[in-house]
Order: C-alpha cells, then sequence, then structure tokens
C-alpha cells in the first residue's frame, strides 16, 4: 500500500474515532445530539473529509516545512518576524 494512502486513512480513521468521542462525551455530559445510527453516518463523512484532506495537503505541508527549514532558502540569516 502507498505510504501517503495509508496516511490519509489513518488521518480519517482518526478523524472520525474523534468526532465519535466528542458526540459520546456531549452525550453523557448534556443529552444526545443524534442518534446512534446518525452519529455513525456523520462521522464516515466526517473521516472521509478528514482522509481527503490528508491527502490532498500532506505533501504541500511537507514541502512547505522542508522550505522553511532549508537554511539555503533564505539570504542573509537573519529572521524575517
Amino acid at each position: 500500500m502507498n505510504p501517503r494512502l495509508k496516511s490519509a486513512l489513518l488521518w480519517g480513521a482518526v478523524g472520525a474515532m474523534a468526532f465519535l468521542t466528542l458526540l459520546q462525551g456531549y452525550a453523557l455530559v448534556v443529552e444526545p445530539l443524534v442518534s446512534i445510527g446518525t452519529g455513525v453516518v456523520i462521522a464516515v463523512c466526517v473521516g472521509t473529509a478528514a482522509g481527503i484532506g490528508a491527502y490532498v495537503l500532506e505533501h504541500r505541508l511537507a514541502a512547505r516545512a522542508t522550505a522553511r527549514s532549508d537554511p539555503k532558502s533564505s539570504s542573509d540569516g537573519k529572521s524575517k518576524s
């Protein structure tokens, strides 16, 4: 399996689990917002969105982080912040 695809699938699973955890916590403290079936459907949508977002953005964020840490990218060596 492609490492990029595997990472995106894992981020999607994390997104879905995080949503279900927050939904369960809210139901324990206040009252259930939605039924279990509706919560699972929403969690699948959240997980899909997180997976797609991770797949699309991961290589761009990695390239940006590499460019920021590259010492050759700054001309005078002074911080811009």
